[in-house]
């Protein structure tokens, strides 16, 4: 028997050791397995998208999209290191089952959702750990070489979903209710999952009882799960969750809450999540044992810096994608066919130009100059979003505006996340990969909130311009529904004030954004530049080749271009 502390790495020493005692035919059912997981995921991501804003306007609610994404957004950023942390302490399978039935249980509450909180609540639920789960598992199994291609492959189904997938949620919103299209996923992840858990379990077991994973004392049980939830730190995690969403919130509430920002709960929600962020930092310094972000982790230069450039980036992205869909169904004389598939635009160049990074860094061997086009390219299409946003645009330029940042986005996440993964050992991948999506995803909520802020505040102000002829009552209809908006045919008074006051604030937002996308293009001139070899890392040596064949390859030789030291 080994010291319960040995527990820390347990997943990590489970993973290892199913490499060595299953043949090349289990990475072909794992690789199958990820494949069936992506399908499902990426057919998620491509509809129930657009079920949002029918949901929340079925109850009058549509300007409380923003704050359901930010809440969203928080609840997936803090549980990314909790579902890391279990995947090293537990297992990937046992993770992987978890997460599902958080992803299952979410859909159940959101189908059968009697209001918007539910529908809320039911979000906040499902959005646990899948993603991050498969590119563990990819960063386990796969050389620096291959990591970008292989991570972006998974992302593959995303561009024959975003047409299958606009088709499936157009019949249903038309043929059906958005409940289905929530509830049917409830019934299809379970099983598109079932063969990566079981073969991930499988292969775990025959490793176990092969002898190469020795278990950990057991501990009484009170006393093992208090050690559990020191390792994963929860008090830290609970008091940023509650810091961050108590800050952001209030910028989209406010202008619904009676006083707006004279409202005593708005002005408490600030102070006390502006109280408990310092504390959370002093927690994390003197007390916790196992901090949220390590402390070795404050000091490696390159995640610290694609943690950044991925908040930034989301910020930026958030601020005109979280009202996009209802801005083009609005705004465009489209088909909700068509809107539909514009909202897939950036999602399918994404998908498919982040495929084209990582066969780039195959053959480069590089990451860093890549990254920098990549936030280049992705700053032109957001600069290019202010002129050409859809009221006054023609069809191709608001296509290509979503096009551009779409490419550059999917080169940028790619490139920085593999640049990540490089500068840390595989023991301390998976959290590595958590911390940086962690921070990305508060820099997600972050810009949802602004959006928010944005809506709520302004578009109040820009009806009652536009829209001087209707009762303060008819523009509230009007602001809360979308379905109340498109009633009306583009050329109507009431449907062009709308256009134009949607017009105004989208400006508002494109410009923002423009101007917070230069930040990560910044920050990415100062990565780290590692070489992307055959070893699994770049700073330990684990050739995942055939011993046999490493000798003498150069790629056995890791090199960080900015310090110039060979890692042998």
């Amino acid at each position: 028997m080994v010291s319960f502390d040995d527990a820390a790495n347990l997943g990590v020493r489970t993973i290892e050791a199913t490499h060595k005692v299953n043949g090349k035919y289990y990475k072909w059912f794992l690789f199958a397995g990820l494949g069936l997981s992506a399908y499902v995921y990426s057919l998620d991501g491509t509809t129930t998208y657009n079920y949002l804003a029918f949901a929340t306007s079925s109850f009058g609610h549509h300007s409380l999209i923003s704050t359901i994404q930010v809440a969203q957004s928080i609840i997936i950023a803090v549980g990314k290191p909790v579902i890391a942390k279990f995947a090293d302490v537990r297992s990937r399978g046992s993770a992987y089952l978890l997460a599902l039935i958080f992803y299952a249980i979410g859909y159940i509450v959101i189908a059968s959702a009697g209001n918007t909180a539910t529908i809320a609540g039911g979000i906040i639920i499902y959005a646990v750990g899948l993603q991050l789960l498969m590119q563990i598992i990819i960063a386990d199994i796969t050389t620096l070489k291959w990591r970008g291609l292989v991570s972006s492959l998974v992302s593959t189904p995303f561009i024959i979903n975003a047409f299958v997938g606009s088709n499936i949620s157009t019949s249903i919103l038309t043929h059906s209710t958005w409940r289905w299209g929530y509830g049917m996923f409830a019934i299809l992840v379970p099983a598109a999952l079932s063969p990566l858990i079981v073969t991930l379990l499988w292969a775990e077991r025959r490793a176990r009882k092969s002898g190469l994973i020795t278990k950990p004392d057991s501990l009484p049980f009170v006393r093992a799960v208090m050690d559990f939830t020191d390792r994963l730190d929860l008090f830290g995690l609970v008091l940023l969750g509650i810091s961050v969403t108590l800050i952001l919130l209030p910028l989209t509430l406010s202008q619904t809450a009676e006083g707006h920002w004279r409202n005593a709960s708005i002005i408490a929600m600030i102070i006390i999540g502006g109280c408990l962020l310092p504390f959370f930092a002093f927690w994390e310094v003197k007390f916790a044992r196992y901090p949220v972000v390590p402390k070795r982790f404050l000091s490696n230069r390159t995640i610290v810096l694609a943690a950044f450039i991925g908040a930034f980036d989301f910020i930026s992205f958030y601020l005109t994608y979280t009202y996009l869909f209802s801005f083009i169904l609005v705004v465009k004389p489209w088909s909700l066919l068509n809107a539909t598939y514009f909202s897939q635009t950036q999602s399918v160049a994404l998908t498919f130009f982040g495929i084209l990074c990582g066969l780039m860094m195959r053959f480069v061997h590089r990451y860093k100059y890549i990254l920098s086009i990549g936030l280049t390219i992705r700053l032109i299409g957001c600069g290019l979003m202010i002129h050409s946003r859809g009221a006054n645009a023609s069809d191709a330029e608001i296509v290509w505006s979503q096009l551009l940042q779409g490419i550059g986005g999917g080169i940028a996440a790619v490139a920085s996340q593999v640049g990540a993964q490089a500068s840390v050992t595989h023991s301390d991948v998976a959290m590595a990969t958590a911390v940086v999506l962690l921070i990305t995803e508060i820099g997600g909520s972050i810009g949802s909130s602004i959006a928010g802020a944005l809506w709520m505040n302004i578009m109040p102000a820009r009806m009652a311009k536009h829209l001087p002829f209707l009762s303060q009552n008819e523009q509230a209809e009007l602001f809360g529904s979308i379905v109340s908006v498109t009633q009306y045919p583009r050329g109507n008074p009431i449907r062009e004030g709308v256009i134009q006051a949607y017009d105004d604030v989208m400006r508002t937002m494109t410009i923002t954004a423009t101007v917070i996308a230069v930040i990560p293009l910044l920050l990415s001139l100062f990565m780290s530049n590692y070489y992307l070899g055959d070893s699994q890392n770049a700073v330990e040596e684990n050739d995942l080749r055939d011993m046999d064949s490493r000798e003498g390859d150069k790629d056995n030789y890791p090199i960080d271009l900015d310090t110039t030291v060979a890692k042998k």
